[in-house]
């Protein structure tokens, strides 16, 4: 059989993300057939320099265009590196992976203006791993009058949907999102405001650490109730699905605005913006995901127990535990998803759901690079 043929007939994909917290690059080879099944992982992480890189070109700056450009030069070279630690982990040949799915980074999410941008080097990307790529998925929903985002509870629904019970799965990533699977009707999601993202930025900026381990640090805090009701007051939160946010909203500099001239105890504010992320997930639940019965946790998140303790507190009755339960643990179900939305664009079926993001209508997702 040619090569071409075999890739053809090939059920593996490699799915490949790297969100807003910017901890690196997580990889994940998937088999999917009937239902899609995580074969192997492997994880890059970002250097401090990266990192540094990458924040930056969140705001406006100087040449900044010439930089994102190389950027993107040096992301598909680490998403390359991630593939390739994958592969010789799972000892499976590149010829045997169909495609790569790849989000890239996230460093501007404006629907509202038309627009969402995610850097890398598709091109660059295909070349050096000698794997078609599908990429710039998050462009055609928003073209066509949605949000872009969040994109995963499609694939969460082909995954974790019970014809018995009410689930939601939490994704807590850098933002954190929520996907209501009913026993019947419609699928739902959106997402619900910060989840890691202002956690990590007041770490780093209070502790000189990239993340609270274990939130360990906001464990021995007390939530300061007048900044949290000061935060909790902006308009995001009271907004009606669909609806997405990202860094361009939540950052630093929204928390420093909300903190103002008081002076406060570092290990507090951090407790604080845990209650935020766990109040926020509980309005969002009660409201839209009426009869919700089970709490499914995934995201780099999920491993913040202060966090997590917090969201089972504010959602008593309900059953609160990891998406390992249902088969993939909680690390690599944004890395799965990408790679099962690379198929959905390869055989031109529809990724996105319009009740989530607003598009108009169903559409296939991903631009495609083949070898």
């Amino acid at each position: 059989m040619s090569l071409a043929k075999r890739r053809a007939s090939s059920a593996l994909y490699v799915g490949l993300m790297s969100g807003t917290s910017l901890d690196g690059v997580d990889a994940a080879l998937v088999r999917i057939g009937r239902s899609p099944s995580l074969i192997e992982t492997a994880f890059v992480p970002y250097s401090r320099r990266v990192k540094a890189a990458l924040l930056a070109l969140q705001a406006t700056g100087v040449d900044e265009l010439h930089r994102a450009a190389l950027w993107g030069i040096e992301l598909s070279d680490l998403y390359a590196e991630a593939v390739k630690r994958l592969l010789r982990r799972a000892h499976v040949s590149p010829d045997a992976v169909r495609a790569i799915g790849c989000h890239g980074q996230t460093i501007r999410h404006q629907p509202e203006r038309g627009y969402t941008l995610q850097l890398g080097n598709p091109a660059r990307l295909a070349e050096l791993t000698g794997i078609t790529v599908v990429a710039d998925f998050r462009s055609r929903d928003i073209a066509a009058g949605g949000e872009g985002a969040p994109l995963v509870p499609a694939f969460h629904a082909a995954c974790f949907r019970d014809s018995r019970r009410h689930r939601v799965i939490l994704n807590i990533g850098g933002i954190a999102n929520v996907t209501d699977l009913p026993p019947k009707g419609p699928v739902g999601g959106f997402d619900t405001g910060p989840g890691n993202l202002l956690l990590d930025a007041w770490t780093r900026r209070s502790f000189g650490r990239d993340f609270d381990r274990a939130g360990a640090l906001s464990a021995r805090g007390r939530p300061l109730r007048a900044l949290l009701g000061k935060m909790l007051a902006d308009p995001y939160f009271r907004r009606r699905p669909p609806k997405s946010t990202g860094r361009d909203h939540f950052n630093l500099d929204w928390l420093l605005r909300a903190i103002g001239t008081a002076r406060h105890d570092p290990r507090d504010v951090l407790a604080t913006l845990a209650e935020l992320t766990a109040c926020t997930v509980r309005d969002a639940i009660t409201r839209f995901c009426r009869g919700a019965e089970e709490v499914y946790l995934c995201g780099g998140g999920a491993g913040n127990a202060d966090l997590v303790g917090r969201i089972a507190r504010a959602l008593p009755g309900l059953r609160v535990a990891p998406t390992e339960r249902l088969g993939i643990h909680p690390d690599w179900v944004e890395a799965a998803a990408f790679a099962w939305l690379a198929q959905r664009a390869l055989r031109r079926e529809p990724g996105n759901l319009p009740k989530v993001t607003g598009a108009k209508g169903p559409r296939v997702l991903g631009a495609i690079y083949p070898v």
